[in-house]
């Protein structure tokens, strides 16, 4: 089969790889739509702690079941089917507490090769968070599954009321897919704060209520004002940048929440305001990865209708065409981009 290996930062080969075979409770897929997404342009540009190189590449993809291993039940050769690259273990500390996504062994058993024409699932993966995948969803929506897990887990720890304003700082793939998710539970005052008058324009379009351009320190006075001068109920830092890190907080009202989503470069260190932090009782939370729960939340959103992910979808390219894919990506000249195998 050909596959796409990461071999350091800047470099992917298409190789000729052995075709994998399913051993007991694990099944190999046929990759109908893997996708493009800023986790995977990081690791291409700079190297990323969690993808030791050389290594597989991508992460975000769905496809046809071609051969099932023993003792799988429930699945069959010939089913399209969605999945998350993850499982938890079950059994250690974490997973025992409800706290899967910190799972001691999740990261270290990810399964990457999304960017290749097959991709076998470990037995763990295929027990917890492999779904049939409805005949309606687009195999590129259904790709979503790993990333819309994130965000619900992330909004698994928040309890929004149904008149609170939430703003989405940056107006990304994974902001976009906040706001689409946030509008499918009902949301209604949902703004997002980006710096290219392109990404906002395609906020607008997804469904924001209020759309804001330029740097959070610049968007400040406008966030207030639309929130009557209190600030936000809900600030979603969605950048991964230590500097936004930094001043998303001055958004969010006295006894508001700033979720840092976007993971910084390791090592990176933040500075906060300890004064409006305490006086203002701002809660900070920092959502990692996701739960099997937010796996099946994510799932059923997806096969509700109710979320559009085709909308996120920007353009297509065949497999041998990922470093174009990547680099359209990264110039944001679109959101998300589908490799078609």
């Amino acid at each position: 089969m050909l596959a796409h290996v990461l071999v350091e930062p800047g470099r992917i080969e298409l190789r000729d790889l052995p075709r994998p075979t399913a051993g007991p409770g694990e099944v190999v897929l046929r990759i109908r739509s893997a996708l493009t997404c800023g986790t995977d342009v990081k690791a291409f540009l700079r190297g990323h702690p969690k993808f030791p190189m050389p290594t597989p590449f991508g992460h975000e993809f769905a496809g046809e079941i071609v051969e099932v291993g023993k003792n799988v039940k429930g699945m069959r050769s010939g089913d399209a089917v969605m999945t998350t690259p993850t499982a938890p273990c079950k059994v250690c500390y974490y997973c025992q507490r409800s706290q899967e996504n910190l799972c001691d062994t999740v990261m270290d058993t990810m399964t990457l090769g999304g960017y290749a024409e097959y991709i076998k699932l470990p037995a763990r993966i295929v027990e917890t968070n492999l779904y049939k995948k409805p005949i309606n969803l687009s195999f590129a929506a259904a790709a979503l599954l790993e990333p819309l897990s994130c965000v619900m887990h992330g909004l698994d720890l928040l309890t929004l009321r149904p008149d609170d304003t939430i703003v989405l700082v940056c107006a990304g793939a994974i902001s976009l897919l906040h706001l689409l998710a946030l509008r499918a539970l009902g949301m209604q005052r949902v703004a997002v704060l980006g710096r290219s008058p392109g990404r906002a324009a395609h906020a607008r379009r997804l469904g924001a209520d209020e759309v804001f351009i330029g740097g959070v320190e610049k968007a400040s006075d406008a966030v207030h004002e639309y929130t009557d001068g209190r600030g936000a109920d809900v600030v979603i830092e969605c950048t991964g940048q230590v500097p936004v890190w930094e001043a998303s907080p001055a958004l969010a009202r006295r006894g508001g929440t700033v979720v840092l989503f976007g993971g910084c470069t390791p090592g990176t260190q933040v500075r906060i305001d300890t004064e409006r932090f305490h006086y203002d009782e701002l809660r900070i939370l920092s959502p990692f990865h996701s739960t099997p729960r937010a796996v099946r939340r994510a799932y059923e959103l997806l096969c509700s209708g109710d979320l559009d992910g085709d909308a996120l979808i920007s353009g297509s390219y065949s497999l041998t065409e990922l470093p174009a894919a990547l680099e359209a990506h990264r110039e944001g000249r679109g959101i998300k981009f589908v490799l078609q195998p």
